[in-house]
C-alpha cells in the first residue's frame, strides 16, 4: 500500500506562492541562458566558430537524455525521501548548489568532454530540483487554487527564457559570468523558497520499490486511449518544430542575418521579449476565448498552424526587422497553444485517479524532442553547401503542420 500523505484543504500563504513561482524563474533563468546563448558560445571558443553549431547540438542533445532519465527518478526519490527536513527541501537545497557547481565546470571547461560532463551534471541536478519544485504544488496548494498557481509557473518560466536572453547580452564578453551569475541567482531564490516553504516530513516510511514499477508509472497503452496518443504525437512534433528554432536561433541570427556576437545578442534578447509579450498576451485571450466557446481542438490547430507559419516568415527573413515580425507570430501562435492544449490533454487524459503518472508520460513529448531537436537540426543545416538555415525552418514548419494534422484524430473533445 502506497504511503499517505495528508490533503492539502487550506490555501499556503503568499509568501509561499510568491516564492515559489520566484524559485520557478530563477531555475529557467539559470537552465535556459546556456541553452539560449552561454554554450553558444562557450562551444565557439572551444572549437571555433564553424564547428560550433553542430558540437553545441551534441552536447545538448546528450544532456537532455540524461535530463529525461533523471526527472522521474529523482521525482521518485524526493517522494520517498525520509529527512527531518521535509521530502523536497533537501532536492532543492543540495540540487540549486550541485547546478551552480556544474556551471562552475562548464564555464571553465577546456575541451569538449569536460564541456559535455559539467553540462550532463547541470541537467541532472536542475532535474532534481525540478521534480522538487512542482510537486510542492501538489504538496502545499489545493485543488481550487492549482489552476492559478500553476499559471503562475507557466508565466514565470516563459519570463525566465526572457531573462536567460537578457543575460547573454549584459555578460556576453565574460564567459565566467555568463554562467554563474543566473547560477548563483537561481541558488539564492530557490533557497529562499526552501526556507520559506513548509515542507512536511514523510510519516511513514514508504513500502521498497522495484525498477518494474517505475517503468510501467511512464506508459500509457495508445490502442486503449488514442485520443491520449495523438495529443501526446502532437506535443512531441510541435515541441520539436519549436526547438529546431530555438536551438538553432542565435547562430541563426549570425550566419543568416550577419550579425556579430553582440549584436546577435542584443537582437536575440529583443526579439524573446517580443515572443514573450505576444505569448502572454495571445495565452490569456485564447484560453479565455476557448472556455467561453468550450472548443479546444479549432484553437489548437490554428494555433499551431500560426506557429508554422511563423517559421516559414523566418525562413525568408533576411533582416533584423523580418526576425522581429518572425517573433510576433510565433509568439501569437505559441501562446494560444501553450494555454489551450493543456485543457485538451486533461480532457484526453485516461484517468483522474491517476492524472499526475499520465501528465508524466505527457511530459516525455517535452523532453524527448529536445534532444531530438538538436540531431535533426545539425542534420538538417549540413543539407547541401551547410548552414542551410532555409532548409532547416522550412522543415521545422513541416512539422508543426504535422502536429496540426494530429489533432484532428482525437475524438473525445470539440
Amino acid at each position: 500500500m502506497a504511503t499517505e500523505v495528508a490533503t492539502v484543504l487550506e490555501k499556503p500563504a503568499f509568501s509561499v506562492v510568491a516564492t515559489m513561482a520566484l524559485a520557478q524563474f530563477g531555475l529557467y533563468v539559470g537552465l535556459m541562458a546556456p541553452v539560449t546563448v552561454s554554450l553558444a558560445l562557450k562551444t565557439q571558443t572551444i572549437v571555433g566558430p564553424d564547428r560550433a553549431p553542430s558540437v553545441n547540438a551534441n552536447v545538448l542533445a546528450v544532456a537532455v537524455l540524461v535530463a529525461m532519465v533523471a526527472n522521474p527518478v529523482f521525482g521518485r526519490l524526493s517522494d520517498r525521501t525520509m529527512s527531518r527536513f521535509g521530502r523536497r527541501r533537501p532536492w532543492i537545497v543540495g540540487g540549486a548548489i550541485a547546478f551552480l557547481l556544474s556551471l562552475g565546470v562548464v564555464a571553465t571547461a577546456k575541451s569538449v568532454p569536460i564541456l559535455l560532463i559539467g553540462w550532463c551534471l547541470a541537467q541532472m541536478a536542475a532535474s532534481a530540483i525540478m521534480a522538487a519544485v512542482v510537486a510542492t504544488v501538489v504538496d502545499q496548494v489545493p485543488s481550487r487554487q492549482r489552476g492559478s498557481v500553476s499559471a503562475n509557473l507557466g508565466a514565470m518560466q516563459s519570463l525566465g527564457v526572457l531573462g536567460a536572453a537578457y543575460v547573454g547580452e549584459w555578460f556576453v564578453d565574460n564567459m565566467f559570468a555568463l554562467f554563474v551569475v543566473p547560477g548563483v541567482f537561481a541558488l539564492v531564490v530557490l533557497v529562499l523558497y526552501a526556507v520559506v516553504l513548509p515542507d512536511r516530513q514523510l510519516p511513514v516510511r514508504p513500502p521498497a520499490a522495484d525498477w518494474r514499477t517505475l517503468l510501467r508509472t511512464f506508459w500509457v497503452n495508445p490502442r486503449q486511449y488514442p485520443d491520449f496518443a495523438w495529443a501526446w504525437l502532437s506535443r512531441l512534433l510541435l515541441v520539436l518544430s519549436v526547438y529546431l528554432f530555438v536551438l538553432f536561433r542565435f547562430f541563426y541570427l549570425q550566419k543568416e542575418i550577419g550579425l556579430s556576437t553582440r549584436e546577435a545578442a542584443a537582437a536575440m534578447s529583443t526579439g524573446v521579449l517580443i515572443f514573450t509579450v505576444a505569448l502572454m498576451i495571445t495565452a490569456k485571450l485564447g484560453g479565455w476565448l476557448s472556455d467561453q466557446l468550450g472548443r479546444r481542438k479549432m484553437f489548437v490547430v490554428v494555433a499551431t498552424l500560426v506557429f508554422a507559419a511563423g517559421l516559414a516568415i523566418l525562413a525568408h527573413a533576411s533582416t533584423v526587422t523580418g526576425f522581429y515580425v518572425a517573433e510576433v507570430v510565433l509568439g501569437v501562435g505559441y501562446g494560444v497553444y501553450v494555454a489551450v492544449d493543456s485543457a485538451l490533454v486533461i480532457a484526453v487524459l485516461p484517468s483522474a485517479a491517476e492524472s499526475a503518472k499520465d501528465l508524466g508520460v505527457m511530459n516525455i513529448a517535452n523532453a524527448l524532442p529536445q534532444s531530438l531537436a538538436a540531431v535533426l537540426g545539425s542534420a538538417l543545416l549540413s543539407v547541401g553547401a551547410g548552414d542551410n538555415y532555409p532548409v532547416l525552418l522550412w522543415s521545422a514548419g513541416a512539422i508543426g503542420v504535422l502536429a496540426a494534422l494530429t489533432i484532428l484524430p482525437i475524438r473525445s473533445v470539440r
